[in-house]
């Protein structure tokens, strides 16, 4: 029996030393790893220990800790979560700001977001917005889309989004006769990522992009549109700029494509 007990004692001792010495540097540094780790094992983890969803939690830590009605608050509540308590898919604080100052640069009176996960990113778009500007987000997922109402709502920005519950490739093509956005002057890209190539065809198509329509993507190297990129960086539409930076909330590579459409 204490042979049996020192045996695994032993065992823990070294899966313990392979994990503090090993996986969590290559969690830190590399993409594949960060996004096991993140969203894969430790997600499912606190979803069976909580009973509640990733999504979920970050509410509970914005009303915890933000003041409502202060969107620069909830921002700062997101990002201590992710950064203390669990790790998340937002644009993160250091992608987020080059985000901000994409926004004010451009000024937009119509902008729409692919991808509104729990709002975190919609939070700080809306923030910067004129008043009169038209802002509409989707989100493919109900869960999201209700937790994400919340967290803007927290933030007293429900006045300023239209949250649209459904899939871009569906959504995008009824942006004129539903919404009776004839051209968008901001778009900003931070859904599943095989879906940013056709969705910008399909932007072009529908004639929603005017000269000086600006596009921003997200996550172009982790996890990565390597199509995407290539598509905007040799289209003659498009005079392109990428911004490196690292996958929100790690050391990992990362970084943003602006596109700004020419004809």
């Amino acid at each position: 029996m204490e042979c049996c007990l020192l045996t695994v004692c032993a065992v823990s001792a070294a899966l313990l030393f392979v994990l503090f010495y090993w996986l969590v540097p290559a969690v830190q540094r590399n993409a594949m790893w960060a996004l096991l780790w993140h969203d894969f094992i430790t997600e499912r983890l606190h979803d069976t220990l909580t009973r509640s969803t990733r999504p979920q939690r970050m509410l509970k830590a914005v009303q915890k800790k933000a003041t409502k009605g202060d969107p620069e608050s909830v921002i700062s509540a997101i990002d201590y979560f992710c950064k203390h308590s669990e790790w998340a898919m937002n644009v993160g604080d250091e992608k987020g700001s080059i985000l901000d100052s994409v926004v004010t640069e451009v000024n937009p009176s119509t902008v729409l977001e692919l991808g509104t996960y729990c709002g975190y990113s919609t939070v700080r778009i809306a923030r910067l917005l004129s008043p009169g500007t038209k802002f509409i987000t989707l989100e493919f997922n109900p869960a999201n889309v209700t937790i994400a109402r919340q967290i803007i709502a927290y933030a007293g920005l429900q006045d300023k989004v239209t949250v649209v519950e459904g899939s871009s490739g569906d959504l995008i093509p009824q942006m004129k006769e539903r919404f009776g956005i004839t051209t968008f002057d901001f778009i900003f890209l931070d859904h599943w990522k095989d879906r940013y190539l056709p969705d910008i065809k399909l932007f072009e198509e529908c004639g929603l992009l005017r000269k000086g329509s600006v596009l921003l993507a997200d996550n172009v190297i982790c996890p990565g549109a390597p199509e995407y990129l290539e598509y905007v960086r040799n289209s003659p539409r498009y005079e392109s700029r990428y911004y490196p930076a690292h996958l929100e909330y790690t050391k990992v590579e990362d970084g943003l494509e602006k596109s700004v459409f020419l004809e």
